[in-house]
């Protein structure tokens, strides 16, 4: 697939990444020769200095035979005037926008990226898919991920394994002789830096990060047999009110049993009008790293604390602060991979790293076959991916054991008419049939393919 990225900034820096290691051709456009030198010094892409909506530079990025065209760039009109650009001149099949402000996402202006007027295919609001990530992780305390698949019948969530998980130095094929009713799969284990597939007869260690794939009504029981029985945040306190920050509070004043809520924000007058924006949350303006702050907030009283300033130093700073006046959880913000391995360590229960949810809602649009959704994990290392079976296609009416995909794939859930299936070597795939998998990186090719019907592939 040949794909143009305007924006060589964090963002699209990593979309082009892991674009270029699935053999995609990829070329970047950006203004700036620093950005541009730092990906071609790093990446194997074309890079081009330019500005992305120019029809010149396009051409020369080889627009008119380009599959895919992704604007990222750091300025919202600059990305919406590139894909007109794109669709008008070059007739790009597909045209992706980052969108930040949210007054174009109004749904009264819903007519504005119709075809007839910016004909932009996916928008995507990497603050909005953050927010939502977020609340998420809130809605499954204990885990470090979760991603609902198949309309929210089955779950991925991401586990850290402590020392006192019942289930450590047992053999997986034991889990379910020893809880009959188990309906889950661990997918993947991160070990020392490795990602694996299991095999049913590995075992799970202390300090491991497993990927398991549930029936969502047994979340809770899942959870506590890999010894994660947290209790869901009533109080919360939100440090940094800007677009994330805004965004997750009204998703949290929105949920069924909205959480005690409080905001703190440096700025006075964006604290002004986020207070204005909210119903039921209190938005204290201060320095979330003044212990007097921390104190007006209460912070010795409440659940979990998350952290999502624009800063990633305050983000750290403000969730150790605190941890140490009393806080039970903290959930951090990072933009900088290089603070990453620090978390555990430091006592930060949660780092979330906004790059992988916005390379995963780009990524999706590059699948082939019946690829219904996905998420990419670990830094691109493997996918979750959620496909349907069609019919005609070189996985229907074959078993699970027939793939002969062992170590590359770990199918993890069936939906068939409704019902969720635990898959076993001997369970045939249906046309219909909604399989949530994971995929090791190198295999990925390989599922698309599976997954499509035979006239498609050429």
């Amino acid at each position: 697939m040949k794909v143009i990225v305007c924006g060589a900034g964090q963002v699209g820096f990593h979309i082009a990444k892991h674009l270029a290691d699935q053999q995609n051709d990829v070329t970047v456009i950006d203004r700036s020769v620093k950005l541009i030198r730092k990906i071609s010094e790093s990446l194997d892409v074309q890079a081009l200095v330019g500005h992305g909506s120019d029809p010149d530079m396009l051409a020369r990025a080889g627009a008119s035979d380009a599959d895919l065209f992704v604007a990222v760039t750091l300025s919202d009109e600059v990305n919406m005037v590139a894909c007109q650009v794109a669709h008008s001149l070059f007739s790009v099949p597909t045209k992706i926008a980052r969108i930040r402000n949210q007054v174009y996402l109004n749904p009264n202006w819903r007519d504005l990226f119709s075809r007839d007027n910016l004909p932009i295919d996916v928008i995507i609001s990497p603050e909005m898919e953050v927010a939502r990530a977020l609340h998420r992780r809130l809605e499954v305390p204990g885990a470090f991920n979760m991603v609902p698949f198949v309309g929210g019948q089955v779950r991925m969530i991401g586990l850290l394994l402590q020392d006192d998980c019942p289930v450590i130095d047992t053999p997986l094929r034991q889990l379910s002789e020893l809880f009959p009713n188990l309906r889950t799969i661990v997918a993947a284990v991160q070990r020392g830096g490795r990602l694996f597939v299991p095999r049913s007869d590995d075992q799970l260690q202390a300090g491991d990060a497993i990927i398991i794939v549930v029936e969502a009504s047994t979340t809770e029981r899942s959870m506590a047999v890999f010894g994660h029985e947290e209790q869901k945040a009533r109080r919360i306190v939100i440090v940094g009110g800007g677009s994330i920050g805004l965004a997750l509070a009204q998703l949290l004043e929105e949920s069924e049993r909205s959480p005690n809520l409080k905001i703190i924000e440096i700025d006075t007058d964006r604290a002004k009008k986020i207070a204005e924006s909210l119903d039921k949350t209190v938005v204290i303006n201060g320095d979330a790293l003044n212990r007097e702050i921390l104190l007006e907030a209460n912070i010795e009283q409440v659940d979990t604390v998350v952290s999502v300033a624009d800063d990633d130093e305050v983000n750290i700073l403000s969730a150790l602060l605190a941890k140490q006046q009393g806080c039970a959880s903290a959930i951090t913000l990072m933009n900088n991979p290089i603070y990453g391995n620090l978390v555990g360590s430091l006592g930060i229960d949660v780092a979330l790293d906004p790059r992988e949810t916005t390379v995963s809602s780009i990524v999706q649009h590059v699948r082939r076959g019946r690829i219904r959704d996905l998420y990419s994990i670990f830094d691109g290392q493997a996918e979750i991916i959620e496909a349907e079976v069609l019919e005609g296609s070189d996985i229907a009416k074959k078993t699970i054991g027939e793939l002969r995909m062992h170590g590359e794939v770990k199918f993890g859930m069936v939906v068939r008419d409704g019902v969720t299936i635990l898959p076993t070597a001997e369970t045939q795939l249906l046309s219909g049939d909604h399989v949530v998998l994971l995929a090791m990186a190198q295999s990925v090719k390989k599922v698309e393919q599976l997954f499509s019907a035979r006239a498609d592939l050429f």
